[in-house]
């Protein structure tokens, strides 16, 4: 992938993952632009086609395109964040994400978003005052 692509997708994410909203900054490990449609699903290397994920996020989401609602138990696609609103599919309680909608909830699901460790490190952002981003 070309660096300028590269730096275009950090800048557009904000230097934070498009799926769980944690900045890089409070991260050990890299984040990675992730396909949002896998190129073992056609997916292109394009802008259109990219989101800056941290590791947790990207190594649950793989190649999924959809994911099962936890509510409905039906499958729905995961949210692309090239397409849809965060705040549309997410709202923070807390250190927790809740899902609003069928695909926010199945992407939770899925990205495994809610783990314990994943909670209590955001917990201990809120508590220093630097998470939830803005």
């Amino acid at each position: 992938m070309e660096k300028k692509l590269e730096d275009e997708v950090w800048v557009r994410a904000e230097r934070r993952c498009e799926y769980c909203q944690m900045p890089q900054d409070f991260d050990v490990l890299t984040f990675q632009i992730d396909h949002v449609i896998a190129i073992s699903h056609g997916g292109p290397t394009v802008s259109a086609n990219l989101a800056l994920a941290c590791f947790h996020c990207n190594s649950y989401k793989g190649p999924n395109l959809s994911g099962i609602d936890p509510r409905t138990r039906k499958i729905v696609p995961l949210i692309n964040p090239r397409r849809h609103k965060w705040t549309r599919h997410f709202r923070w309680k807390e250190a927790i994400l809740v899902g609003r909608t069928p695909a926010g909830r199945a992407t939770i699901a899925t990205l495994k978003i809610n783990l314990d460790h994943r909670i209590a490190h955001r917990e201990a952002l809120i508590d220093e005052g630097v998470f939830p981003p803005a």
